[in-house]
């Protein structure tokens, strides 16, 4: 089933002191003034910040889903996540690795502890 925009806002938000606020007018989600993930409503996806491994792994694994932004952004990790072939599991998992990303290492590690 599609991820709405809604529904992508609500699981950005639902990760440890993520924020939204506002990058080259689009939403975007921040940990600790960190950007982990932009939401773009009109074309149907979410960016999410990945590492260079994880994006070859996810964009292998299910690239309906999955595509490097173009350019030095997509070479830095940067990654396309197509929401009307994602489903909510698959869009937590990559806003999850997205938060990883860019958290403080204490925040992640409480967050892992539970």
């Amino acid at each position: 089933m599609p991820v709405t925009a809604d529904q992508a806002r609500k699981i950005a938000l639902s990760l440890p002191e993520a924020v939204e606020m506002s990058h080259f007018d689009q939403p975007d989600f921040r940990v600790r003034k960190k950007i982990f993930a932009s939401l773009h409503a009109a074309e149907k996806r979410v960016v999410v910040k990945l590492g260079p491994e994880e994006q070859a792994m996810l964009v292998e694994s299910d690239p309906k889903v999955f595509a490097p932004v173009p350019g030095g952004w997509g070479q830095k990790g940067w990654t396309h996540v197509n929401l009307a072939a994602a489903n909510a599991a698959i869009l937590r998992e990559a806003m999850t690795r997205g938060w990883r990303n860019v958290a403080p290492k204490t925040l992640v590690k409480a967050f892992d502890a539970g």
